[in-house]
């Protein structure tokens, strides 16, 4: 069934909006990762290293590898610079040792919307080899991160869209029921409580470059369940690093949405239920009057006296969802 669509569709430019996704999950080898995305997609593989494989698609370049950036780092080098004996047996120890703790992530190239049911099939695939996610054991911290293209970048589009967001944190955390691993690992922390304030005042309306200074001094991090460096270094790269210090930014035109728990050995899981989540913040984004008011209810909410828990906002901003 082809995924539900935004309101808007297309870029300023008036191109198809497309959308990346990067799964973590475990329970396959990287061979077979490799060799299912090759048969299904009818791409052929190019080894970066014993880690990293691409493979290279009409639909673009996917990029299988084991989520661990020393053991990638380590292998590139021995790649260029043959190791010895012990070397190698070092490394690969380390590789055994690896899998069995950290991810193996699928990194999937910008396709455009209409064409994201390609990955349906794809996870599909996946879950059918073995392929197992976030719930299948307590230490697994598993997610499934969306990269939508903006309708553009400019400074008014990005604030509706990191409005609505803050808006909706709380009630897309409860849609995906984040797993406990989650929710104590440091990678999709929420956005401190007087930030959120400063953004949603009806009277903050910074520029590019002073939202991203805002942005910086409060969130000097990839830890965010709504990553906007990427995106701020897409504007000022420059800027970005000399605060974050940080290799893995990677400047692009895209939000970086973290949130969404990896279920993949779930047959009643898919890409649609994250993407259903992300369009409530599409269609909250898009209406700038409801956008308004939710803002305003939300502000009163973080004002209050009743802890969150008693008077849930999570429950209090349904009444505005689609």
């Amino acid at each position: 069934m082809p995924l539900a669509m935004p309101p808007q569709l297309h870029t300023t430019q008036g191109n198809e909006r497309r959308l990346g996704v990067e799964l973590e999950f475990s329970g396959i080898t990287l061979e077979q990762l490799v060799a299912l995305v090759s048969n299904t997609l009818e791409g052929h593989s190019r080894p970066v290293s014993d880690y990293e494989v691409d493979i290279l698609t009409a639909d673009g370049r996917f990029r299988a590898e084991l989520d661990f950036d020393y053991l990638k780092q380590l292998a590139r080098e021995q790649k260029q610079r043959p190791p010895g004996e012990l070397e190698q047996a070092v490394t690969d120890l380390l590789g055994s040792v690896a899998l069995q703790l950290v991810p193996l992530e699928l990194v999937c190239p910008p396709l455009p919307l209409s064409r994201l049911d390609r990955l349906n099939h794809l996870f599909n695939r996946l879950r059918e080899q073995g392929a197992l996610g976030t719930r299948h054991a307590l230490h697994y911290a598993f997610g499934l991160h969306l990269n939508p293209e903006l309708p553009d970048t400019g400074i008014d589009t990005l604030l509706c869209y990191f409005r609505a967001y803050l808006c909706l944190h709380d009630w897309l955390e409860a849609h995906e029921d984040i797993v406990a691993a989650r929710k104590i690992s440091p990678y999709i922390r929420a956005f401190p409580k007087d930030y959120i304030k400063q953004v949603l005042a009806p009277d903050y309306r910074p520029d590019i470059a002073q939202f991203t200074l805002d942005y910086l001094a409060w969130n000097p991090t990839r830890n965010r369940a709504m990553d906007l460096l990427p995106l701020l270094a897409w504007h000022d790269e420059e800027k970005v690093q000399a605060a974050v210090h940080d290799s893995k930014v990677n400047k692009r035109p895209t939000l970086h949405y973290r949130l969404p728990n990896s279920d993949i050995d779930n047959p009643l899981w898919s890409l649609q239920h994250a993407w259903d989540g992300w369009l409530q913040v599409e269609w909250l984004a898009g209406d700038q009057q409801q956008l308004g008011r939710v803002c305003q209810a939300y502000l009163a909410h973080l004002e209050q006296l009743t802890p969150d828990f008693i008077d849930p906002w999570s429950l209090k901003v349904r009444s505005w969802l689609r």
